[in-house]
This record gives C-alpha cells, structure tokens and sequence, in this order.
C-alpha cells in the first residue's frame, strides 16, 4: 500500500513549486507515493508553463486552497505579503492532514521567513511554525544524507545561548536522533556526540560543558541501552563517521552541524523535523528568489527529501507492526 504524502509548495514566489513539479515528474519518484500538493491553482500553471511541465499530466493529488487569484501572474522572485501567507497556510493543511491521519508524512517546500513577517505574523522558521501546530515543545533539527546525519541539540539561537545547553536538552536529542534513525535504518544506529569545545574541552582545560552537561547525557542515554559515544572532538568526528565509525553525529550548535553536512552532500542532505508527533522533511534550501522563474532550479534536494518521507513513513508502519 502506498503511503499518502502531503507537499505544501512553499512561497509562491521561489522555486518550490517548480522543483515539486521537476520531482513529480520522474516516474520512478512519483510511483513511490500518492502525492498530495498543496498550492494555489495559479502558482502550479506558472511553474508549469516555466518549465513545461503542466500539473495535469502528473501522477498526483493538486489541493489548491484559492488564496491567490487565478486571473493574477505570480510575481517571481518578490516579497509580498500575501505570498507569505499563503506558503504558511500550505503548511498549516499539510500539518492538519498528518495530525489527523490523513497524510503519513509531509514534505516542505522552502518559504521565506522575511516574506511571511510582512503580513504582521512572528515566526522564526518552518520547524518551530509546525511544532506550534503540533503542540510540541522540544523540536529538533535532524540533516540527513545517505552518508552520514546530523542532530543538534539547539539550532536557531544565539551561541552564547547554546552553550548553556542542558544534560536534559542533550539526553533528549540523542534520543530523538536515535527514534528518527531506526526509522531510516530499520536498526539502531550508531551516535557519536560531539562536544561544545575545541578537543571536547581537553579535560577541563578549554571548558567543562563536557564533563558537566554532555557526559552524564551520554552515560544516560547508554544506560538506556543506545549505541553511544563522546564527547568526540568536533574537528575529527566527521571523519571517523564518513569511515563508517557512526550512522548519525549530535551537534551542539547549528553552524557546529550545518558547515559539514553541506560540504559533505549539499545536494542530497535533507531536513527533518523531530519531536513532533507527524513525519516532516524539506529541502534544505531557501526560497532561491534570484533564480526563481528562470527554469534553472534544481530539483534534486527535492527528490531526496521525498523518497526520505516515503522511507521513514514507510519505517514507521513497519515498527509499529512488528511491535503488534
């Protein structure tokens, strides 16, 4: 049985409806799934006549909520308020269809956080917009590629903030990383927890972070029987786990996490939204407002974020079977 997928199609005016269509249009992608695409009728003609893929001829569901006017032209590459508040309201349908079990996963198109703000709305980003919806309160950020992932225990904060991290914050994130995994992997995978300081503090010398907060988070989360170790020294971690050492790396910062994921596969890493009840991926890209309209996005990171949906919808079916 294929499982039903929603994908909100972001700001009208960036590239996220022409990279949905680019990626509907590979067969082998499209039979994975039954898509549902969430965007005004308007936005996917525009993006269809731009790449000469008309909507009708994919294997595909097309929810068009009627926000936008079919009769006004989609102004790519520009900030307008109302395009902000439909991307938000794509999002908040696609997160009702997985709350209320009519979707088992969902897959974000980039918005823009400047765009939605026009219209008066606070919000700091996608995950923390979905978390609200979800009533989740500790949501993390997981990149995910074939070669290696990644979990932070704090991401959209200042860094004077994120090294206040605390033991709770940290267990909690090995943990979720270690729940997403098993649903990629159909095992359990193996974390390596990179510490906050240069050589994870060097016993006390540069900091003790490690030996106060990250340690005790790793003997607990041991003692909860996950496959984990650290605090790994931040500049020698990706190198023992793209060796094969580790399937997933906890960051303590954002930049600590992001630098290396997108050198290592920029294209392919995807995003996923964890502690929160439903499955979310999105590309991990922006809105690309200076080559949107051009036909030249690349639908690549799309992809991968879509067959990583249908993998851990698909995971998530399968364990709770096996734990019948």
């Amino acid at each position: 049985m294929k499982e039903r997928i929603a994908v909100p199609i972001g700001d009208p005016a960036g590239v996220g409806a022409e990279v949905v269509l680019k990626a509907l249009a590979d067969r082998d992608l499209a039979a994975l799934a039954t898509w549902v695409v969430i965007g005004d009728k308007a936005v996917m003609e525009a993006a269809g006549a731009l790449c000469g893929i008309d909507p009708a001829s994919l294997d595909a569901e097309f929810v068009a909520p009627g926000l936008l006017l079919d009769s006004e032209p989609i102004l790519f590459g520009q900030l307008r308020a109302a395009y902000g508040a439909a991307a938000v309201d794509y999002v908040r349908r696609a997160t009702l269809m997985c709350l209320a079990g009519e979707a088992a996963a969902m897959v974000t198109a980039p918005l823009n956080k400047e765009t939605v703000t026009l219209g008066g709305m606070h919000f700091t980003g996608h995950t923390e917009y979905i978390a609200e919806l979800c009533q989740a309160t500790e949501s993390r950020m997981l990149l995910a590629s074939e070669r290696v992932s990644t979990i932070h225990v704090t991401t959209h904060v200042p860094l004077e903030k994120a090294c206040q991290a605390t033991q709770e914050r940290v267990l909690r994130t090995i943990e979720l990383g270690h729940e997403a995994l098993r649903l990629m992997l159909r095992r359990a995978p193996r974390i390596g927890v990179m510490g906050l300081n240069p050589h994870a503090g060097e016993h006390g010398l540069f900091g003790t972070q490690e030996r106060d907060v990250i340690e005790p988070a790793i003997a607990a989360a041991r003692a909860r029987g996950l496959d984990c170790q650290g605090p790994l020294p931040p500049d020698t971690a990706y190198v023992r786990a793209l060796k094969g050492e580790f399937d997933l790396i906890v960051a303590q910062y954002h930049d600590q996490g992001h630098i290396p994921m997108k050198l290592i596969d920029f294209e392919q890493t995807v995003n996923v939204s964890l502690g929160i009840p439903i499955i979310r991926t999105s590309v991990d890209h922006g809105t690309a407002f200076d080559i949107a309209g051009k036909n030249v996005a690349d639908a690549r990171n799309m992809k991968a974020a879509m067959r990583l949906a249908v993998r851990m919808a698909e995971g998530r079916r399968a364990l709770a079977g096996e734990a019948l």
